[in-house]
C-alpha cells in the first residue's frame, strides 16, 4: 500500500503552482511587447491570457496556503474548504480577466480592421512561450500522472474527481495555455497570408472562447466541493468494508462521506453492532476501524461511528460520485 499525506500532495502543488506563476509573468510581458509592437489582436489577447494565468496563480497559491491552517475553536474542521474559495475566485478571474478581454478585444479588432506591423517578434515569443507553458505543463502533467498511478486510476478520472484544486487548475490552464499559442500562431499566420485582419481577431475570439471552457470546468468543480461533495465512490466502497470487515460489525446502514479539503476527508458512519457485545467492546472495534481506515487513506482527518439497531443493507455501497 502506497501512502500519499497530504503534506507531501501540499508542498508538490506549491511548486507546481510557483512555476507555473513566474514562467506566466515573464511571458505576459513579453507577449504585451510583441502585442504592441507588431499590433496584433491574438497577440494581445495571449498577453491578456498570460497576466490573467498569473494572477490565477497568486490566488491558487493563497488557497494553498489558507487552506492550510489548522483547526481552531471557530473551524473545528480546519480552513480546508477556504482553498476551494479562493480555487472558485480564481476560475472566475480566468473567466472575466481572460475570456472576456479575448473575446472583446478580438471583435473589436475585426471590426476597426486595422493593418498589424511586423510579426517577426510576435512568432519569435510564441516560440519561447511555448517552450516555457511546455515545461510548466509537464511538471503538471508529471504530478497528475504520479498521483492517478498512486489511487490506480486514468489521469482523465484523476483530474474529474481529485480534491485538489490548485493542480488541476494549472494543468487545465497550461492545457489552455498552449492551444491558445497555437491558435495566436494560426490567426497570425493567416492574416500574413491573405492580408485579411479577421482572422487575428478570429485567433482572439477563439483564445477567449477557450478560456471560457477551461473557466467554467474549473468553476462547476469549485462549487460542488464547497457544496460538500463526497468521496470518490470507489473510496467510497473501501471504507464501507473496511468497516464491514470488523469481525462484530453486522452492517454499516448508512455511511456518509465530505471532502473537507484538498487532503481531509470526513467519514460519518451509523453502524450496526452484535446485540451481545458489551460498550468496551463497541469502544474498541470503533478504534480498529479508525484506524484502518485512517492507515488505508490517510486523508481520512476525522471518523464518527454512531452504533445504531438495524438490518443489514446494501445503502453502505451507495453513495461517493463516479
Amino acid at each position: 500500500m502506497i501512502r500519499v499525506t497530504s503534506e507531501q500532495t501540499g508542498n508538490e502543488s506549491i511548486g507546481t503552482v510557483v512555476l507555473a506563476g513566474s514562467a506566466n509573468l515573464a511571458i505576459a510581458v513579453a507577449k504585451l511587447v510583441a502585442g504592441l509592437v507588431s499590433g496584433s489582436s491574438a497577440m494581445l489577447s495571449e498577453a491578456a491570457h498570460s497576466f490573467a494565468d498569473t494572477i490565477t496563480e497568486i490566488f491558487l497559491y493563497v488557497a494553498l496556503i489558507r487552506g492550510r491552517q489548522p483547526a481552531d475553536d471557530r473551524h473545528p474542521f480546519g480552513h480546508g474548504k477556504e482553498s476551494f474559495v479562493w480555487a472558485f475566485i480564481a476560475a472566475l478571474f480566468t473567466f472575466v480577466g481572460g475570456a472576456g478581454f479575448s473575446i472583446y478585444h478580438g471583435i473589436t479588432s475585426i471590426v476597426a480592421d486595422e493593418k498589424s506591423g511586423d510579426f517577426v517578434w510576435s512568432y519569435v515569443v510564441l516560440a519561447i512561450s511555448f517552450a516555457a507553458e511546455g515545461s510548466s505543463f509537464l511538471r503538471a502533467q508529471r504530478q497528475v500522472a504520479g498521483e492517478s498511478r498512486r489511487w490506480g486510476v486514468t489521469r482523465s478520472r484523476f483530474l474529474r474527481l481529485t480534491p485538489d484544486t490548485t493542480v488541476k487548475a494549472v494543468y487545465f490552464e497550461d492545457s489552455a495555455a498552449l492551444i491558445g499559442l497555437v491558435l495566436a500562431a494560426v490567426g497570425l499566420l493567416l492574416t500574413e497570408l491573405t492580408g485579411d485582419e479577421v482572422w487575428d481577431g478570429a485567433g482572439s475570439i477563439a483564445i477567449g472562447v477557450l478560456l471560457f471552457l477551461v473557466a467554467a470546468i474549473l468553476a462547476r468543480s469549485n462549487v460542488s466541493l464547497l457544496v460538500g461533495r463526497s468521496v470518490p465512490r470507489r473510496i467510497h466502497q473501501q471504507i464501507a468494508e473496511d468497516i464491514a470487515g470488523i469481525p462484530i460489525v453486522v452492517a454499516v446502514p448508512t455511511l456518509l462521506t465530505m471532502q473537507l479539503g484538498p487532503g481531509d476527508i470526513l467519514v460519518a458512519a451509523k453502524v450496526d453492532f452484535e446485540d451481545e457485545v458489551s460498550g468496551g467492546e463497541i469502544e474498541e472495534a470503533s478504534d480498529e476501524a479508525e484506524r484502518r481506515l485512517r492507515d488505508r487513506f490517510p486523508q481520512i482527518s476525522y471518523v464518527f461511528l454512531d452504533p445504531t439497531r438495524g438490518t443489514a443493507g446494501r445503502h453502505h455501497l451507495d453513495g461517493g460520485v463516479e
